[in-house]
């Protein structure tokens, strides 16, 4: 088998950069403790710090039985850490004109003109109009009035979602199907008034298909994947790949039901619409790559893909005034731009960082973290739902402890 490649930039795994080596070899220490904790069978873990590698190491297992030992070109669902890259796309459009953030959802999605929102009043719920219909800005930064069906705060709004399978959590179905039930659905908030993580990118993915007129996989794969040279992210996983798939332990209770959803063994990409808000595959060497893009202001590599600015605005807080929080996600100090949770001051969070640093993570048990401030990106790759909140966690604690020379004092 190929060696596995470094994630990108000339340094090789050990450079200092500022990190401290005996404190980096903390983080295979951390790591192993998990792993004997049944956190997770195995992780791969990177630092990129000025645009070289300071750590890339893989731990423990790739299968849940504990066989085989994790290697560093593992495979791993992404969920939600597909958001970003699918945000990125839609902005794309935005920088040449094809799309505006204040662009009513229906314009582009018309089965989506008409939605109602879902009110309770003393009492009693009436369905009324919106105060003003969804927007693509309101898409990015989830504040739509879309829901999850398992976290609705409406159970009627949830029995909908799950009935017509607006999840396609039950077996494929088409974005124009997808498309035409959703807008029989209620919003659960007013547009513009609630961050509420939410099937919001899943519906600007199927938007960003009918602007492009190509397929969501197509034009990813134009945009971002192909030049990125992210060779193993895809939106299923090949039958000569499947050997290096990483396996969730068989004990973490949401492992049936969220592998019966995900299905990416599977290619639907005829029969099924691709969730943008879930659907990749990826390695920690594939998006470290896409995360050093974003941290570099939009180019990589010396091809530019978004403007500066446009990664300043994506990185700023898009939620003031509004109800709702990431924080579930992120823990507390956080709030969310366009695809990206971003930190709003020092001193509120639970773990490290720098005011303005920007995160996501994925139900599967993946999670980043962009720090502009100190030229960082860091990724951490595990397959352990139930457990992933405490993993992201620690990640950044083992990643800010390693580093030792801050470039902001």
């Amino acid at each position: 088998p190929r060696p596995p490649r470094p994630p990108g930039g000339p340094g090789a795994p050990g450079a200092s950069r500022g990190f401290d080596r005996e404190r980096l070899a903390r983080i295979g220490t951390a790591m192993q403790a998990e792993i004997e904790r049944g956190t997770f069978a195995g992780a791969v873990t990177t630092i990129v710090r000025h645009g070289e590698v300071v750590h890339f190491e893989a731990h423990g297992f790739q299968d849940a039985a504990k066989t085989r030992r994790m290697p560093r070109d593992a495979i791993f669902l992404q969920a939600s850490m597909t958001k970003p890259m699918t945000s990125v796309l839609a902005m794309m459009l935005m920088e040449e004109g094809r799309l505006k953030l204040d662009d009513p959802i229906g314009v582009h999605l018309p089965e989506l003109r008409d939605l109602k929102v879902e009110v309770t009043r003393d009492g009693q719920t009436e369905l009324v109009a919106p105060t003003r219909p969804p927007t693509v800005h309101d898409l990015l930064r989830h504040t739509a009035g879309f829901v999850y069906a398992d976290a609705s705060p409406s159970a009627a709004i949830r029995d909908a979602y799950r009935s017509n399978n607006i999840q396609a959590a039950d077996g494929p179905i088409t974005g124009d199907e997808m498309l035409r039930r959703l807008g029989t659905i209620p919003l659960a908030f007013q547009p513009g008034t609630q961050f509420f993580y939410s099937i919001a990118t899943d519906v600007l993915g199927l938007l960003v298909q009918r602007v492009s007129r190509q397929r969501l996989d197509r034009f990813m794969e134009e945009r971002l994947i192909g030049p990125l040279g992210m060779r193993d992210t895809a939106w299923f996983v090949a039958p000569e790949k499947r050997s290096r798939l990483a396996e969730t332990l068989d004990a973490d209770p949401q492992k049936e039901s969220m592998w019966r959803s995900y299905r990416i063994l599977n290619d639907e990409r005829e029969t099924s619409y691709l969730r943008g808000g879930a659907g990749l595959v990826s390695t920690a060497a594939d998006y470290i790559r896409f995360a050093q893009m974003i941290e570099n202001n939009g180019s990589f590599q010396g091809r530019r893909y978004l403007a500066g600015p446009v990664v300043n605005f994506m990185l700023s807080n898009h939620m003031a005034g509004m109800g709702g929080s990431p924080t579930a996600s992120t823990g507390p100090g956080y709030g969310f731009g366009l695809g990206f949770a971003v930190r709003l001051q020092d001193g509120m969070g639970t773990t490290p960082g720098s005011e303005g640093d920007a995160m996501w993570a994925g139900a599967w048990g993946t999670s980043f973290t962009i720090d502009r401030a100190e030229d960082l990106v860091a990724v951490i790759m595990t397959q352990g739902p139930s457990t992933r909140v405490r993993t992201r966690m620690i990640w950044k604690d083992l990643v800010y402890g390693a580093m030792v020379d801050s470039m902001r004092r």
